[in-house]
């Protein structure tokens, strides 16, 4: 399944991760999946039945195979639809330009609400019992209409409220306080939403500048004091323990868990502990170059090349020419100095030939 096919009625969840796709076109969901058993039902043949009232009644019929293939025709006939007049005006109100743009630039918490509610018009259409004349016209009418209740049921579902409103109990608990009753509906709202904030249960910035509007207060209106807002409208809400486990807690629990940035990320993260430290992987890649060395030399005496100049070669190649990558995660300054104190003495006669009578025994010794 790619990421441009839908989810069907009887799959009832799409692939994760299906965002940032590009494809030649939209799909038809189950068109590998009982293939050979799925009937094919023609869009011509879907508006004939609408057109004679018939479709709903043709569709309970059919049974779950039979279902696919009407879902299929109707899938071709509802997305385009759905993209122009839902999709498209909710990505322009939320400034996304990119997916206003066309189906195939929509990604990820965009392209999923917009296969929900291309799922929720295919569903009207196929339940609908009556005669429908100009079908474009019916689907332009109902896919606001379809997208609304597909929302309220998906709510429903994960026990939502699927119209969160101020109740005299609740705005009595809160001293009937504008912000803080703006806020609970806010709670309310966002526990059924299936989008995450990030590193956090709610998104507080975002209501920090509601709360800036509302109650006029622009420099405290941080995201700490609104944590403490919702603390507080929380606090009010369990005094109702059944109704708060039911309607905030259990939808609460279907979103995925927030997940925090590793340690270290942030500026004033304290960096995270590492099993080795720098002098120790320092002394381990010297380690590794050491038996490198002592290899390139014995090939080079084997070949009957000068011993000192063989041995001042394989130094400063292994030593001195690296890339420096093993240095990276070191700030500048920090480290071993070995790179320049092996350089000065490569450049001094006198220590070059007391390196080349130290080393030439130790290769000889492990070729024995």
């Amino acid at each position: 399944m790619t990421s441009a096919e839908p989810r069907t009625a009887a799959a009832g969840r799409r692939r994760p991760g299906s965002t940032n796709a590009r494809m030649p076109g939209p799909k038809i969901p189950n068109q590998r999946r009982d293939a050979r058993t799925t009937p094919t039902v023609s869009v011509q043949h879907l508006t004939e039945l609408a057109g004679a009232g018939t479709l709903g009644g043709t569709v309970a019929e059919a049974g779950e195979v039979g279902r696919r293939g009407f879902y299929a025709a109707a899938y071709a006939l509802c997305h385009p639809v759905v993209f122009d007049v839902v999709t498209r005006k909710v990505e322009r109100r939320r400034g996304h330009a990119g997916c206003r743009r066309g189906l195939r630039h929509l990604t990820g918490p965009c392209l999923d609400a917009f296969y929900d509610d291309v799922e929720a018009l295919v569903d009207h259409l196929l339940a609908t019992t009556t005669p429908i004349d100009d079908l474009p016209a019916w689907l332009a009418y109902w896919a606001p209409r379809a997208a609304v209740d597909g929302h309220r049921r998906r709510r429903g579902a994960i026990g939502a409220l699927q119209r969160p409103r101020m109740t005299a109990t609740l705005a009595a608990g809160l001293d009937h306080d504008e912000w803080l009753m703006a806020l609970s509906l806010e709670i309310l709202t966002w526990v059924g939403v299936p989008a995450t904030a990030g590193a956090d249960v709610w998104p507080l910035d975002e209501w920090a500048q509601r709360r800036a509007l509302v109650t006029g207060d622009q420099a405290g209106s941080t995201p700490a004091v609104v944590a403490a807002d919702v603390d507080r409208v929380l606090a009010v809400m369990r005094r109702r323990a059944d109704w708060y486990a039911a309607h905030v807690e259990r939808p609460l629990g279907h979103k995925p868990a927030p997940v925090a940035a590793p340690p270290g990320d942030g500026v004033t993260d304290p960096r995270p502990l590492q099993a080795a430290d720098g002098h120790d992987a320092a002394d381990a890649h010297i380690a590794a170059l050491a038996g490198t060395a002592v290899e390139a030399i014995a090939r080079g005496l084997n070949r009957d090349d000068d011993p000192a100049a063989t041995v001042v070669r394989v130094l400063t190649s292994l030593f001195l020419g690296g890339t420096g990558a093993e240095s990276l995660d070191r700030a500048p300054g920090v480290g071993p100095a070995s790179d320049d104190r092996l350089s000065a003495l490569l450049t001094d006669p006198a220590a070059v030939a007391g390196i080349v009578d130290r080393v030439l025994p130790i290769v000889r010794e492990l070729e024995q």
